[in-house]
């Protein structure tokens, strides 16, 4: 793989791994680390959207609300789930699912794997902007614990939309952008030839939020090719949900409101944001 001077993957290759058809999806992450898990559908306004998965289950013995990104391993699987890319439905239901959790005291744990929402134009006329921004909304309002966990591809609003958490957790080779590295290309240069360029410039890596303080805790990664290395992913993403769960259960809901909006404000105040 290609590597930098410092002998550290470059960007490029971060962004390579972090769609690579060898991860582990939602899907694997849920039936591993939760138990008793129980998939809800739809939106209660149009329909189900399988790009996104979303249910309760019990999680160390806690129960929890889940909801997550879901792509496929194949083609056939990334057509059925439309490559991890939701429609509005997909963000209804997990406005739905937040809101539920909410009621009854759930702390919901999120995965995020997506380029980023649908853009067709099916999704724009049944109101895309609009569910997405409502599930913002809905997140960063809740009055119970949330953990994101980011395990491929973050990408615009898409990402955001399940990520605005009390605790941000990124494996080593997964990424976070405004946008896929070619839209970016294809916005700034007018060539989405240039996306590898793209890459060095966008400050997508895990590495890159951490120290932006968007990143909480990075979760190293082994191989994917070796054997074995699902189960020892597995494993570090559930001690990195529960070591960054506990102290949030013991903070009223209405203190963790607004720690979560101290936190949002100071995104990116060490690079002279306000």
């Amino acid at each position: 793989m290609e590597q930098n001077k410092a002998g550290r993957l470059s960007p490029v290759e971060r962004v390579k791994l972090a769609r690579s058809s060898l991860r582990p999806g939602t899907e694997d992450y849920i039936k591993n680390i939760i138990e008793d898990y129980i998939p809800m559908a739809g939106d209660r306004c149009y329909g189900d959207d399988l790009s996104v998965t979303g249910g309760i289950g019990f999680f160390h013995g806690i129960p929890v609300t889940v909801i997550g990104h879901v792509k496929g391993h194949d083609l056939d699987g990334n057509m059925k789930h439309r490559f991890g890319m939701p429609d509005p439905e997909g963000y209804r239901k997990a406005s739905r699912l937040m809101l539920q959790a909410a009621k009854f005291g759930r702390p919901v744990i999120t995965f995020v794997d997506t380029p980023g929402a649908y853009p067709g134009k099916e999704a724009e006329e049944r109101g895309q902007g609009q569910a997405i921004a409502e599930c913002i909304k809905t997140m960063s309002r809740l009055s119970v614990p949330t953990i994101s966990v980011f395990t491929g591809e973050g990408g615009s609003g898409g990402a955001l939309a399940f990520a605005v958490s009390d605790r941000l957790i990124m494996m080593e080779n997964s990424i976070f952008s405004i946008l896929s590295p070619e839209g970016f290309a294809s916005i700034l240069w007018h060539d989405s030839d240039r996306w590898q360029e793209a890459c060095e410039k966008m400050k997508l890596t895990a590495a890159d939020l951490n120290e932006m303080g968007i990143c909480d805790e990075i979760v190293p990664e082994p191989s994917f090719e070796m054997e074995g290395s699902y189960a020892v992913m597995f494993r570090r993403i559930d001690e990195a949900i529960i070591r960054n769960l506990k102290p949030l259960l013991k903070t009223d809901g209405e203190e963790l409101i607004k720690r979560r909006y101290l936190k949002l404000r100071k995104t990116g105040s060490k690079y002279g944001r306000n």
